[in-house]
């Protein structure tokens, strides 16, 4: 069976984990998938949709206006609609609010007309299953390939031998490398970082309180902070799993809102498969992934946060134990050898006749 994703870029975020890495497993299995990025003009959609004459394709997360979404559903055989975002809403951070009628409708026409919806967490697939048939909705979650990021060591001096294994140093020079800071890190797009900014004041606040703890911060721009001291490595695919594997403890903030609630976890992820412990308030998927005392804590309130931060800061051999329950749990439920298997057999569901559409659709 061939696929054919319809994708924002192949280099996207959304593409990298949720695509491209089953792309080896599909192949394994004869089914092959080609991506091809969404054009941002109507004309090259429409050029580009109507060459899908007969294909099974995948949408990933972008909502169609009423005339393209024609185009492509009178074209394309079958179509699956990928999301791992409350794609219906706009942002936790957007001046206009949450609620959109237009994302809406176009959200609404996606699901009902789609022949499979794939669905990064429970939330989403619930949204979508309100929507049409519950059948066709299948939870597939992001999935992170634990072999590509070493574990954190939590013995400190860690950026001190990273030049004798051949790692490039950051961009940015470390805070120390003697290991008398405890690092926190934080990972994610600019975008995202306005979580972390909402949550500045608490994090000076446990500054003042834990003079040895500091915040790495892995993404396209940095955050600048009154009290805590700041480290940016810029993000990179190349030094990602690095640049967590050489901190001690992973950190989330989001909004408690639908929009947070759509969130899939993908840097809680990423940290559980650098072996960190976790600390991040209980919202969506956040508060499924962290089990208490296990893998990291789940903090509301500051002085949750400081407790947390606290004790782990005080204790290598706690963050060593949660780093290696939270790797554990990642290879076990969300790595692309669990995950690949519940994709491949989402889309082999699609066996039904191509639909046909009334021309008044």
């Amino acid at each position: 069976m061939r696929w054919i994703a319809l994708v924002e870029s192949p280099d996207h975020v959304c593409c990298r984990y949720r695509l491209r890495a089953f792309e080896p497993a599909l192949a394994a299995n004869g089914m092959s998938l080609e991506l091809a990025s969404l054009p941002r003009s109507l004309l090259g959609r429409h050029r580009l949709f109507a060459s899908l004459k007969g294909a099974n394709v995948i949408l990933q997360r972008r909502l169609l206006d009423a005339w393209s979404w024609r185009v492509l559903r009178r074209s394309a055989a079958h179509v699956a609609f990928d999301f791992d975002d409350a794609v219906w809403l706009r942002d936790s951070y957007s001046e206009r609010g949450l609620i959109s009628w237009q994302r809406a409708r176009c959200f609404q026409r996606t699901i009902r007309e789609s022949d499979l919806v794939l669905a990064g967490n429970r939330f989403l697939a619930d949204a979508a299953a309100s929507q049409s048939d519950d059948s066709k909705v299948h939870i597939i979650p992001t999935a992170v390939e634990a072999s590509h990021y070493p574990v954190a060591e939590h013995t400190g001096g860690l950026l001190a031998r990273r030049a004798s294994k051949g790692v490039p140093a950051p961009a940015a020079p470390p805070i120390d490398t003697d290991g008398q800071f405890v690092r926190l890190v934080w990972i994610g797009s600019s975008s995202t970082l306005q979580g972390l900014e909402k949550i500045a004041g608490m994090l000076d606040l446990l500054s003042s309180r834990l003079p040895n703890v500091c915040l790495r911060v892995v993404s396209d721009r940095t955050l600048q902070l009154q009290q805590m001291p700041v480290e940016f490595w810029p993000w990179s695919a190349a030094t990602e799993a690095e640049a967590l594997a050489t901190a001690d403890i992973g950190i989330a903030w989001l909004p408690d809102d639908d929009w947070s609630r759509g969130k899939c976890g993908l840097k809680i992820l990423q940290y559980m498969a650098a072996g960190l412990p976790v600390v991040c308030n209980p919202v969506g998927v956040q508060r499924e992934l962290i089990q208490p005392r296990w893998n990291g804590f789940l903090a509301a309130s500051a002085s949750e946060w400081f407790e947390a931060i606290a004790q782990l800061a005080a204790d290598a051999a706690m963050r060593r134990r949660f780093g290696s329950f939270g790797r554990n749990l990642v290879e076990r439920s969300f790595c692309v050898r669990v995950v690949a298997p519940q994709l491949m057999q989402a889309l082999q569901s699609v066996s039904r006749p191509a639909r046909t559409m009334a021309a008044s659709a």
